[in-house]
């Protein structure tokens, strides 16, 4: 994609929830006017790749979370935890909005209350606010208007979005299972898709993406072709392929799917 302003991805992690070798698939989307933090990966592993890619938490004022998976929510604790202590301290201006579904955001309210203090938890409706999203919603975050909609997961509930960005470019986050026909409208003619690739076609009895409720690389390309979407990019990757996974699964995703084609590696940065 061609770099158009100052819209950008940067990936602070690209793999499956049981990966060692990389972090949890999350990332940044970065606009003229926004910050926003998709997912956050398991654990403080965030905060160090956020050091790692140069962003300091009192840039970030908003948060999607996707669902409650721990690979995916747990991180959240703690950027809320230390953006609560940041403010407390007078060195974070301004809110901090999480935005999710009402299971999600129920569980990371929940699991704050219990593991954070009492001082943590006093900009909560202040300063920190929860910010429920339904199917179909159209959220403003600075410069992006989000549209929120479900992923008709059979496995868990989660929400993915499509985003219009400064210009007009869209781009569509699927979450972390395979793309159902009932939410074309939110996927067809996007600028850039970004799909889960749980591992290569060849290796499906090894890692077994089925019956996780995940698919393959060559599936992901099919889905982009389907779609009619410009780029592709695969993430939520196993790990015990990283030194090959760039060019193997550009090549699988490549058997369906003649676009653009992006496996990025962690703290990769992607203009938009």
């Amino acid at each position: 994609m061609k770099n158009e302003g100052e819209c950008r991805l940067t990936m602070l992690g690209t793999g499956n929830a049981a990966v060692t070798k990389c972090y949890n698939t999350c990332f940044l989307l970065h606009t003229g006017k926004a910050v926003l933090l998709v997912d956050a990966g398991g654990g403080n592993g965030i905060l160090t790749q956020l050091e790692k890619a140069g962003v300091r938490l009192y840039e970030i004022h908003d948060i999607y979370l996707t669902h409650v998976h721990t690979d995916h929510i747990l991180g959240a604790v703690w950027v809320v935890r230390m953006i609560s202590q940041a403010m407390k301290s007078g060195k974070y201006e301004g809110q901090l909005n999480v935005y999710g579904h009402c299971k999600v955001l129920d569980a990371l309210d929940g699991i704050c209350r219990l593991t954070l203090s009492p001082k943590q938890l006093e900009p909560f409706g202040e300063r920190i606010f929860f910010r429920e999203v339904s199917d179909g919603e159209d959220v403003s975050i600075g410069d992006i208007r989000l549209t929120c909609f479900d992923i008709m997961s059979e496995k868990e509930k989660q929400f993915g979005f499509r985003a219009t960005l400064p210009g007009g470019k869209t781009l569509v986050c699927l979450g972390d299972e395979p793309y159902d026909e009932r939410n074309s409208r939110h996927v067809c003619g996007a600028d850039l898709l970004m799909c889960e690739a749980f591992c290569l076609y060849r290796d499906r009895d090894v890692f077994k993406p089925y019956e996780k409720h995940h698919s393959t690389a060559l599936e992901a390309g099919a889905v982009a072709a389907q779609c009619n979407v410009r780029n592709l990019l695969l993430y939520h990757t196993e790990d015990r392929t990283l030194a090959e996974r760039k060019a193997a699964y550009s090549a699988e995703a490549a058997v369906n799917f003649k676009g653009g084609i992006f496996v990025p590696d962690d703290l990769e940065v992607i203009e938009l």
